[in-house]
Formats: C-alpha cells, sequence, structure tokens
C-alpha cells in the first residue's frame, strides 16, 4: 500500500452527536418499526407494547450507570471484551471476545440476506416493476458499505446522520398523524399489565422482542479510541443512545396500537405476520400512498445504514483482537483515514462468502418453490447474532459489577446496585433469547435450532485457548489486559 499503515486508529474523530447517530443507524429504527414491532405485538403484550420498550430501557440506563463509570477507566476498540478483560480476566475477556466477534460478523452476514431480499425482490418491483436477484444487489450495495467504511469512520457518521434523520422524520410524521386523527390510547398502559396478559407470560415475549430492538446500542464502547473525550464522550452517547431509542420506539409502538385500536392490536398483528406489511399499510393509511412509497425506499436507506454501522462494529472487533494477537496481527493495521481496512475487508469477504452459500445451495418448500433469504440466511445471521449480543452484553454488566467490588468501590448506587440490576435484567433478556431462539431467529428449521451450540463451541474453544496461550505463549497471554488505554493517572472526574 502507498499509504503508511499503523496500528492505531484515528483518534479525536467523533463527539456524542456522531457516536449516536453511529448507533442509532444500527438499531435502524423504521427497521424495527416495519419488522420487530409488529412481532412484539403479536407475540407479545399486544396493545401494551409501549410498557415493554419503557421497561426494556430502564434495564438498559442501569446497566449505562455501571458502564459510565468503568469507561472512565479505559477505552479500547474491543468495546466489551475489553471490559470482560478488566472485570473477570483474560479468559472471560478471551470468551466474550470471541462470541462478540462471531455475533457481529455473523450479523453482517445475515444483514446481506434483509437488504438483498427488500432492494431487490420487495421495493425494486413495488417503484419500478422489476426484481433483481437478492444476492447481486445485496453485494452491490455492501461494497458501497464497505468503500464507505474505509474512508474514515467520520465519513461513516455523516451518511448514518443523514439516514437516521430521513428515517427518524417519517416514523415522527406517522406517530403526530395519528395522534391527530385517533390520539394515543392510554388503554396501552393499562392492558400491558391485565391478568390475561401476565397470567399467560406473553408480557415475556414481549420484552425479549423489545431488548432485540435495541441491539446496537453497546457499539458506543466501540468507538472509544476514535472519540474526542472518550470517559465524557462514551458515557453521553450511551445514555442518549438509549433514551432516544427508547422514545422513540415507545412513541411509534404506541402509535400503531393506537391506530390499530389497543384491544384489537394483537389479532390485527397477528393476522398480518403473513405478509409482513402491517407498519407499510399504517404509515400508507394515515401518511397517504406518497408517503408509503418513500417509506419503502427509506426502509432500503435503514438496512443500508445499519450494515455500515455493523461492518464498522464487526471490523473493530476483528481488530482488536489482531491487535492482542489473540487474531492473526496482521488485522490490526489502519489506513490513512485511520480505517481498519483489512478487519473491513475480512468482514466484507466473511459475509459475502456466508451469503453466496445460501445463494448457490437454494431452499425450497413442499412445493418445490426457493425460499427467500429472509427464510434462511437472515435467521442465521440475525438470529445468532442477535443472541451472542445480547450474552455479551450481559458479560459485560457482570463484568462491570465485579471489577468495582474487587476495588472497594465506594458508590453503591453507580457500581453495584443499578450495574447489578441491569446485569440481572441482561441475563433474563439473554436466557429467554435462547429459550425461545426459533421466535427471534424467525426460524424452526434444524440447523437455526442448533446455532445456539455455537456459543458453548465458543466458550469452550475460548477457554481451551486462553489455556494455550497461559502455557505456551504467555507473553500474548500476558498481553491480554495490556491492549487497554488506562486512564487512571488523570485526575477523577
Amino acid at each position: 500500500m502507498s499509504a503508511p499503515e499503523n496500528a492505531s486508529l484515528k483518534k479525536n474523530q467523533l463527539g456524542v452527536p456522531s457516536i449516536v447517530f453511529l448507533v442509532l443507524a444500527a438499531v435502524a429504527p423504521l427497521t424495527v418499526a416495519i419488522v420487530v414491532l409488529p412481532l412484539a405485538i403479536a407475540f407479545g403484550n399486544g396493545g401494551g407494547i409501549p410498557v415493554a420498550v419503557i421497561i426494556v430501557a430502564a434495564a438498559l440506563l442501569l446497566f449505562a450507570v455501571g458502564y459510565a463509570q468503568i469507561s472512565k477507566e479505559l477505552v479500547s476498540a474491543g468495546g466489551f471484551y475489553a471490559i470482560a478483560v478488566k472485570g473477570l480476566g483474560r479468559a472471560a475477556g478471551l470468551v466474550t471476545g470471541i462470541i462478540a466477534t462471531l455475533g457481529y460478523n455473523f450479523f453482517v452476514a445475515g444483514a446481506l440476506g434483509t437488504i438483498g431480499f427488500f432492494t431487490g425482490m420487495v421495493v425494486l418491483p413495488a417503484l419500478f416493476g422489476f426484481e433483481l436477484h437478492w444476492f447481486l444487489v445485496a453485494v452491490v450495495l455492501f461494497v458501497i458499505v464497505f468503500l464507505l467504511a474505509r474512508a474514515g469512520i467520520h465519513v461513516s457518521a455523516v451518511v448514518l446522520g443523514v439516514a437516521l434523520i430521513l428515517e427518524i422524520v417519517i416514523l415522527l410524521a406517522f406517530a403526530v398523524s395519528v395522534l391527530v386523527q385517533v390520539g394515543f390510547s392510554l388503554e396501552a398502559f393499562t392492558l400491558a399489565f391485565s391478568p390475561e396478559i401476565l397470567v399467560g407470560g406473553s408480557i415475556w415475549i414481549g420484552l425479549l422482542m423489545v431488548a432485540t430492538a435495541f441491539i446496537g446500542f453497546e457499539a458506543t464502547a466501540l468507538f472509544g479510541e476514535e472519540a474526542r473525550d472518550p470517559r465524557r464522550t462514551i458515557p453521553r452517547a450511551t445514555y442518549a443512545a438509549i433514551i432516544l431509542i427508547g422514545v422513540l420506539h415507545a412513541i411509534v409502538g404506541w402509535a400503531i396500537v393506537s391506530a390499530l385500536g389497543v384491544p384489537e392490536a394483537q389479532g390485527a398483528a397477528l393476522d398480518s405476520l403473513a405478509a409482513g406489511d402491517l407498519t407499510l399499510v399504517l404509515i400508507d393509511t394515515y401518511l397517504g400512498p406518497v408517503i408509503g412509497a418513500i417509506a419503502l425506499v427509506l426502509l432500503v436507506v435503514s438496512l443500508f445504514a445499519a450494515q455500515l454501522a455493523f461492518h464498522n462494529s464487526a471490523a473493530r472487533y476483528l481488530f482488536a483482537l489482531g491487535r492482542a494477537r489473540v487474531l492473526p496481527q496482521w488485522l490490526a493495521t489502519t489506513n490513512r483515514n485511520g480505517a481498519p481496512q483489512r478487519a473491513l475487508l475480512v468482514n466484507l469477504l466473511f459475509a459475502i462468502v456466508v451469503a453466496a452459500l445460501f445463494a448457490v445451495f437454494v431452499e425450497t418448500d413442499p412445493d418445490g418453490n426457493p425460499l427467500p433469504p429472509v427464510l434462511t440466511l437472515v435467521p442465521v445471521g440475525l438470529g445468532f447474532g442477535t443472541l451472542a449480543v445480547m450474552i455479551v452484553q450481559a458479560i459485560a454488566a457482570l463484568a462491570v459489577v465485579v471489577y468495582f467490588r474487587r476495588k472497594r468501590d465506594p458508590r453503591w448506587w453507580s457500581t453495584f446496585i443499578a450495574p447489578g440490576i441491569g446485569f440481572l435484567a441482561l441475563l433474563v433478556f439473554s436466557i429467554m433469547a435462547i429459550v425461545n431462539f426459533t421466535l427471534v431467529a424467525g426460524s424452526e428449521a434444524v440447523y437455526v435450532q442448533l446455532l445456539p451450540w455455537l456459543l458453548v463451541l465458543a466458550v469452550i474453544g475460548g477457554v481451551a485457548y486462553a489455556a494455550y496461550l497461559k502455557s505456551q505463549r504467555p507473553a500474548i497471554y500476558e498481553g491480554l489486559n495490556q491492549d487497554l488505554e488506562r486512564f487512571d493517572e488523570l485526575a477523577p472526574l
């Protein structure tokens, strides 16, 4: 390469707004409104879904209280891997890094199926009358994503910021239209705790599905090295991201169930599962067919933005593990824009190869018709990725609690009680995700049901690899906790 390379990400690139854009783009609010919230309403607590959003947001904010404290003492492109090392030790950190790396890389692969399907097989036929193969569309768009990510994190932040604003504008326009035309029903809050829902247990499914709609908030930890004044920027960005995600999901969920009629919302959501167009139909109804068509285009924009955000996240885990020499050190180089382009390239190739396998070996239904990628590739990629990230979140929450208890930190609320409650909530979400994995993944195929066992293999492999490094390559093992930028010598905030 003509440009000089080094092993450091470019510093002082991101302020709070930029990181929030990166995180919210990964959450993909419009995609959540169209795909996730209808599922949560159908299988969860129906018209009470705004309450489920508020509960999940509160739990994540409690975790963020402890996370804000530990982020003042370290920052690393390894994100929650670094937190696990600091709180639970090298072996636990290694396991966390492996799970996170697998999760984010599989997530990007699965997202190829989503963006390829909706762009090539839904949006193009609806707007222009022709269809393109999903794999071709997905690869073209992903190459554009790679080039943007390679140009530097600041470029990604700008692109994601524009995409995110467009998504939010249309969602808030829909919510305001519902408010003006029919009003928001307070019954959504009384129904959420009705006996039939609590006894039936569907509140737990609702919480689980809503928790998947927050996947991506944890990416604030990955951009610490590129942030301006990360001790302040990262905690503020985390709080802001969780609050904004929670408020937006709650408002949109409230608008959806109010438009449907709170008591009837669950039945309507169940009836629309096959078509998967509940929110799109409502947007068309309340904002008109022109805005409905724009919503289709913005769905692709939302998916593109999420692909860019998760591509950046996956690459930073690969970069961090390469720099720690857990993975080949070749990954730990950046270009003149400060982007980890080798890690980005590895993620690009991995995702395309996985997607290609599903494109070549096409599954069919009992009638011999080819199944779309949303029923094959997407459950594998997004389902496994979601489960892995949830578990990584729970490990990080536990690591925060353990780290500060070992230090005997006197701040009980911010370093024990709040993050401890957050850990318990994340643990429940993780267990629920494992128990209901086919629902999270959206498929009951046998190979999908076997995916959680990859996590078991990751744990066993991580522990075995840590033991190998400790006995055979002690320098690398000892150095696992040195790839953390420390702030211990600075004055406390």
